[in-house]
């Protein structure tokens, strides 16, 4: 998935083996070659896609189906291949299930209360319709530097469907540019672990890291704002949300929440309370880690409280208390607004579990090994095969974490024996990181968080948010190249 959360532990020594957590151990070697491998993965995202968009078949019975002939085809002993897959499965919900779940209730009780709008149409107000989407991509900046990928795109979902609401325009205009946004800081910037562990790996300076990716990313946030406007999201016909009908986001129609009723809409001070809260907890554990020993009681508790479990619980507990009370919900009415939330995710979070099957068997059989053994053997310059490897992986089994902590892993040596300054070897940590940004796609979650949440199809997925992830990926390494010239 694109976010992997990681143990102290693999922060404090990552390897080329803790890199690839979704099939277990590191694979063995390849039965197949290189050429077959690859092929064989070009041929079973292709025969997805088929299924998905041609035959309209469920993307989860899909995924399932594809990742088990490619598990026989490509050589995985027959009696490993359920156990690879289940563990795919499992590993994959582990992180996303509850996150997933949490997310969408509390976003549920703020829409049911009409928080969402009413935060909306204040900010609409003051800033003017036509500066509502620039807002919200600039907010989404500022929130995206603490907190994950995925944890921060559900946050935000609700906020997202309620300005597109007032403003009258289609939620894919802020969704995308909101979504590029986060994911360019989830892979590049510090304190996110992907980066951070890779920057261990090469040795760069996490701090120096962060001072030069952080506008990097700003003008990348900029480029995806510009970049999405491109597309033609008008003539997209949204499917269910579990936000709602996406489609009518630009319509008068739309009722966030269904048909709760709300005898008064909750104030925006409460909204933006129940989203810095669990913000601002996360930021409090991930700061606290970084300033007490690691292994010590302090350290355990702070990453306890950080964690963006007990973030996300937290918050839905301030919100079914705060806003139940100022609602006059009764003890009923709260358990089933969150309750109504659960039944609306279930498609996420079983799509996004197949999705870490597919990227389990692609890692189990081998192929991403057999990828980056070509392209380093291809001898380009560091800066171009750090971005080129990072994004082939990115590509090949989904997790932009793993393409990270993968291409640093095979990168170690020769960024140690090349002589590079303190500042190389930060773009060199940055040019990975780009590269995982692009190219989100079936075997990613990140890329059926998005899809789902806005309500998009496969195909028009793979038209808008695969494409601006793309753009924002090559712009930033694009810049990178740029600074290294002047380096």
């Amino acid at each position: 998935m694109s976010a992997v959360a990681l143990s102290p532990g693999l922060l404090a020594s990552p390897t080329l083996a803790s890199a690839l957590p979704l099939a277990g151990d590191e694979p063995p070697e390849p039965v197949l070659s290189a050429p077959v491998l690859l092929l064989l993965a070009a041929g079973a995202i292709a025969v997805l896609l088929v299924l998905v968009i041609k035959v309209r078949m469920s993307a989860f019975i899909a995924m399932l189906l594809v990742s088990m002939g490619l598990a026989l085809v490509a050589g995985i002993p027959v009696g490993d291949i359920v156990t690879t897959m289940t563990d795919g499965m499992g590993k994959t919900l582990g992180t996303v299930a509850m996150i997933v779940g949490l997310g969408a209730i509390l976003g549920r009780i703020v829409e049911a209360a009409g928080g969402a709008e009413i935060l909306a149409d204040r900010f609409t107000r003051v800033l003017g319709r036509h500066r509502v989407i620039a807002a919200v991509t600039a907010a989404s900046f500022i929130l995206g530097i603490p907190i994950f990928f995925d944890v921060g795109f559900i946050i935000l979902a609700p906020i997202v469907f309620g300005f597109a609401h007032i403003a009258r325009i289609n939620s894919l205009k802020i969704g995308l540019p909101v979504a590029a946004t986060l994911m360019a800081l989830h892979v590049v910037v510090p304190p996110h672990p992907g980066p951070v562990a890779s920057a261990a790996t090469l040795g760069a300076d996490v701090g120096l890291l962060t001072m030069v990716s952080l506008p990097v990313c700003a003008v990348v946030a900029v480029a995806s704002y510009f970049a999405s406007k491109l597309f033609n999201v008008d003539g997209i016909v949204l499917e269910g949300s579990p936000l709602g009908s996406a489609q009518d986001s630009a319509e008068a129609t739309y009722e966030p929440g269904g048909a709760v009723a709300r005898p008064h809409a909750t104030g925006p001070g409460t909204v933006i309370f129940l989203i810095v809260a669990p913000i601002a907890q996360m930021m409090l554990g991930t700061v606290g880690q970084m300033m007490v020993e690691e292994g010590s009681t302090a350290h355990g508790i702070l990453g306890f409280v950080g964690s963006s479990t007990t973030a996300l619980l937290t918050a839905v507990i301030l919100a079914y208390l705060i806003i139940g009370a100022q609602q006059g919900w009764g003890l009923a009415r709260r358990g089933e607004i969150i309750d109504s939330a659960l039944p609306d995710v279930a498609t996420i979070v079983f799509v996004t579990g197949a999705g870490g099957v597919f990227a389990s068997v692609l890692v189990a059989s081998g192929i991403g090994k057999a990828l980056s053994g070509v392209l380093v053997e291809a001898n380009m310059p560091i800066l171009v095969t750090a971005f080129v490897i990072s994004q082939a992986l990115r590509a090949s089994q989904g997790s932009a974490t793993v393409a990270i902590l993968t291409t640093g892993g095979l990168l170690t040596d020769a960024v140690a024996n090349g002589g590079y300054t303190a500042f190389q070897v930060v773009l060199i940590q940055m040019a990975i990181g780009f590269g995982a940004l692009g190219l989100s796609h079936v075997s990613d979650s990140g890329f059926w968080i998005v899809t789902k949440y806005m309500g998009l199809s496969v195909k028009d997925g793979l038209k808008t948010w695969t494409a601006l992830s793309t753009i924002a990926g090559l712009v930033g390494f694009a810049l990178t190249a740029m600074l290294w010239m002047l380096a």
